[in-house]
């Protein structure tokens, strides 16, 4: 594919299913990705453990969105490296064309703050009712999933009917995630795609108790 991505061309590949990735933080092609399974983890029926229940309860973090969109990426980006394990597959251009998307309202983030800090967060496409997850950081515990748990909240809240995470992992096996064949996903990813969804509805700073009724609420309400 092109070296280069331009915002609509990203709006039409997640529309079609597809998305991009490069083979390391370093290497500046891209190359787009079409799985045969995906992940996709529940808006209703959204599963909370306990713990991180409890967690986000507490307010441990001052979470937001929308506020630190390219740190969040970048963040993202150098995770991996930071802790020694495998390289990103986030490159330059890819934090260069979604910073575009963000502009444009077809990107967002969720950050969680401790001390004045961003200890964690995570990013996403946003088209039509469906949100595709990118990635998410942290370091300190429970950061991310204190941050997946408003988004979700988030988008329940706000008509959002498709929940997209690429791929299924072990981390997000403990939300009740599932592994959907392409057929059944580019199905649900059409009915999707023409709904309209606010995710500016919840406003900024409601409590992680307010989040998590809107997460409890019977579907409908």
């Amino acid at each position: 594919m092109s070296d280069r991505l331009s915002p609509g061309l990203l709006v039409q590949a997640y529309s079609r299913g597809l998305f991009p990735m490069a083979e390391s933080r370093n290497d500046p092609r891209l190359f787009w990705v079409d799985p045969d399974e995906r992940g996709v983890l529940p808006i209703d029926g959204f599963h909370v453990p306990k713990r991180l229940r409890r967690t986000v309860k507490q307010d441990r973090f001052r979470v937001t969105h929308d506020l630190a969109f390219e740190q969040v990426i970048q963040a993202c980006s150098e995770l991996d490296q930071r802790r020694g394990r495998y390289d990103s597959w986030i490159n330059i251009e890819i934090v260069r064309a979604y910073a575009q998307l963000f502009q444009l309202g077809h990107a967002h983030s969720v950050e969680c703050w401790q001390d004045g800090k961003i200890v964690g967060g995570l990013y996403g496409v946003s088209i039509g009712a469906a949100f595709f997850g990118e990635s998410m950081f942290s370091v300190a515990t429970d950061a991310s999933k204190v941050a997946l748990v408003h988004l979700v909240a988030r988008l329940r809240a706000g008509g959002y009917r498709l929940l997209d995470s690429q791929f299924v992992n072990d981390h997000l096996k403990q939300f009740h995630i599932r592994c959907v064949p392409k057929a059944d996903y580019l199905a649900e990813l059409a009915e999707a795609l023409p709904l309209h969804a606010d995710f500016e509805r919840v406003p900024m700073g409601t409590p992680g108790a307010a989040m998590l009724a809107l997460l409890d609420a019977p579907s409908g309400d």
